[in-house]
């Protein structure tokens, strides 16, 4: 599995409209950086942030754990509305 379909999952596990889930992997100037951009419904925004931000630290930290068992890269996530 890769780094965008474990965020995929992850995701759309969280939110209530799974279908306006968009998750894209970016290669950054950097080979040892990879950014990940989540789109997310603007009624799903709260949900995937959480309460002080937890919920996304949390899916950061398991998708970043995965990368370095796989390719050691830094993964950073960026979360966003449509």
């Amino acid at each position: 599995m890769t780094l965008v379909e474990l965020t995929e999952k992850i995701i759309k596990s969280i939110v209530k409209d799974e279908n306006a889930v968009s998750v894209k992997e970016f290669s950054n100037d950097n080979d040892k950086e990879t950014i990940i951009e989540v789109l997310v419904s603007d009624t799903d925004m709260g949900r995937v942030i959480g309460k002080n931000g937890k919920t996304a630290n949390a899916i950061r930290t398991l998708v970043q754990a995965s990368s370095s068992l796989k390719d050691n890269k830094y993964v950073k996530i960026n979360i966003d509305k449509f």
